[in-house]
């Protein structure tokens, strides 16, 4: 599983996002590797797999939690990771609540 480093415009879809794979990250999409995209805002996610006969597509958008990408060497265009981080990464992150400012 890799993870794209830079944060993609979530209106891409299946093959836009393979072709980022096979330019930007160097791999070959359809290789049945899952890739991990997250968005400009950090609340929407997309991960991308080839499937025997076509790319399947997962995204989530969460409501009250962030994705957090895991650290990246400097310049890195991806990381690689295991089942468990994404599990971590699909779980997302709790906000914390804004305080509430009483106006006098």
């Amino acid at each position: 599983m890799l993870v794209c480093t830079a944060r993609q415009d979530m209106r891409k879809s299946f093959d836009t996002l393979a072709a980022v794979v096979r330019d930007s990250l160097c791999e070959e999409p359809q290789s049945g590797a899952l890739y991990v995209f997250v968005g400009k805002k950090p609340t929407r996610v997309k991960v991308l797999w080839w499937d025997r006969n076509g790319y399947c597509l997962l995204s989530k958008r969460l409501h009250r939690a962030l994705f957090v990408l895991p650290a990246a060497p400097d310049g890195a265009a991806s990381v690689r990771i295991d089942a468990a981080a994404l599990g971590q990464l699909l779980a997302g992150l709790a906000r914390e609540k804004k305080k509430r400012r009483d106006v006098h």
